[in-house]
Parts: C-alpha cells; structure tokens; sequence
C-alpha cells in the first residue's frame, strides 16, 4: 500500500502454526527497513481475530519500505512492502479533478487510493510525450571533459539551483552566471567560455502553468486506464466502449494510452522539453 509523507502506516500480518493456523504467538518483532538502509522497529499487538498482529509506523522519508515480522513460539515470517509518497504530489490532476471527471462520488473515499494510483501513471503517461509538467527538483551528473553547454535531461528548464564539481579540485559555477534555455534545456555561460567537468547540476524542472491540452489528455488516459481496469473486474462499464481505446500501438508505450490524448499532447508529442 502507498502512504502520504508522514501518515501513520498500519502493518498487518498473522502469526501461523506449522499447520497453517493462526495462533497467537510467544514473541513478535517488526522491523521497518527504510530506503536508505536505516532500520525502525515499532512495537506490535496482537489485534482479533487470534493470531492477528498489528503495529503502527509513522512515516519519514519517501521512497519503498520493507517490513519484516518475524514470530516466535511458533517460529513463523512473513515480508512485505510499503511505499511513502514525496511530500510534493507526482501527478497533474488534483484528486477532485479526476473524480469528477470520472463521474465518482466526491464524498466516498473508497477507491481514492487505487484512484490516486492511476492518477499517478497517467502522469508518468503524459511526461513521456511532454517533459517534466509536476515542478520537481532534479540532480544530475554529467561525464563531460570542456564543453560550451551542457544539456540537461528534463527539459523544460525553470532554474539551475548549483553547478558543483564531481572530482576534487574541479571547478564549481555560479548558478545566476548562467543563460538557460527552459524548453530545450540547454545552459552556457553567460560571458562565454567552457564549462569544465565532470559535473553534478541541479535545476528545477516542471510547468507553473498546465496547459488544458495537457491536462485534457491527462484526463482522457486517467478514464481510459479506470474503465480497462474496473472493466477486468464487473465485465464493463456504462458508456465504456472498445472504440475508446488505442487501436494501433503507439511506439514506447504500446496500447497504454488512447491515440486521441497522444493529439492532444500536439505540440507538445515531439519530445522532451521541445514543446
């Protein structure tokens, strides 16, 4: 299951017998591994019915989670995982905007996390086509010798925020005596000259303003993801038709996302960062 930063995850899991039974164990301890290695290890109880255990973990950092529990008495285990979103939201419609324009119940909050999910993909859909649209930090390296501009990689461009060396006694930029071009990407120096690397660069990337051809298309790949995946399970929705889906397969995406989104996102299909 997927968390918001700082929300409280409830881990579940239930202590069995050699048999297969539940029972109630004579010692139990969780351990959370975080992704950056460090280990948490909140206290559990044991919840009904028998053999059910819970323990609670308050969440500090993005990023996939493991949690092991591990019983004694009888000795049993059992491994899974959680994910914890940034704290900066990764998709482009707001929760509200994609349940209205699915038609759902603004007050019913039942499928707001799988909803949240498609939410999410559909982003990572559009910005294949279009370039970072969700405002994000970016940090990247670049293996280069002496160049005259470096092309950053997530395009479109709002700031280069550090320009830092990656070897010893290399030299470091100022970010403000750099011109950059935000929908190419591309950066040089301001008075001229190389930039000598190799070189860490760190720059904001992302659209402060959505365009309602993006966001249409956002729209159209989220309802056309929700009815696929609902249609697996009640045999068909209302309305959905097969005509709604890709007939042709788009190249690097396959049969993901509808044709009809792909000409919405014109002009901004012709690649990363060249809208």
């Amino acid at each position: 299951m997927t968390y918001d930063l700082g929300a409280t995850a409830r881990l579940i899991a239930q202590c069995r017998d050699a048999g297969g039974a539940a029972v109630t164990a004579d010692a139990v301890t969780v351990t959370v591994t975080l992704p950056d290695g460090t280990t948490a290890t909140p206290p559990a109880s044991e919840a009904t019915p028998v053999g059910t255990y819970h323990a609670d973990y308050v969440t500090t950092v993005p990023g996939r989670h493991t949690v092991r529990w591990q019983f004694t008495g009888p000795a049993h285990a059992y491994t899974d995982v959680l994910d914890v979103r940034p704290e900066q939201t990764p998709a482009i419609l707001s929760l509200r905007d994609a349940k209205e324009h699915l038609n759902l119940s603004l007050t019913d909050t039942r499928e707001d996390d799988e909803l949240r999910f498609w939410n999410n993909a559909t982003t990572t859909a559009v910005e294949y086509f279009t370039g970072p649209v969700v405002v994000r930090t970016v940090t990247e390296d670049h293996a280069v010798g002496m160049v005259e501009a470096l092309a950053l990689r997530r395009a479109p461009v709002l700031e280069v925020t550090a320009v830092e060396p990656l070897r010893d006694g290399g030299t470091s930029y100022d970010p403000d005596g750099l011109n950059v071009n935000s929908p190419a990407g591309i950066a040089t120096r301001k008075g001229g000259g190389l930039l000598h690397g190799p070189l860490r660069v760190t720059y904001r990337a992302g659209r402060p303003i959505v365009a309602e051809n993006i966001s249409g298309a956002a729209r159209i790949i989220l309802q056309h993801l929700w009815t696929t995946q609902r249609r697996s399970r009640s045999g068909g929705l209302p309305g959905a038709r097969d005509d709604y889906s890709v007939t042709e397969p788009i190249p690097g995406l396959g049969y993901a996302i509808p044709h009809r989104a792909k000409q919405m996102l014109n002009p901004d299909d012709q690649g990363p960062g060249l809208a």
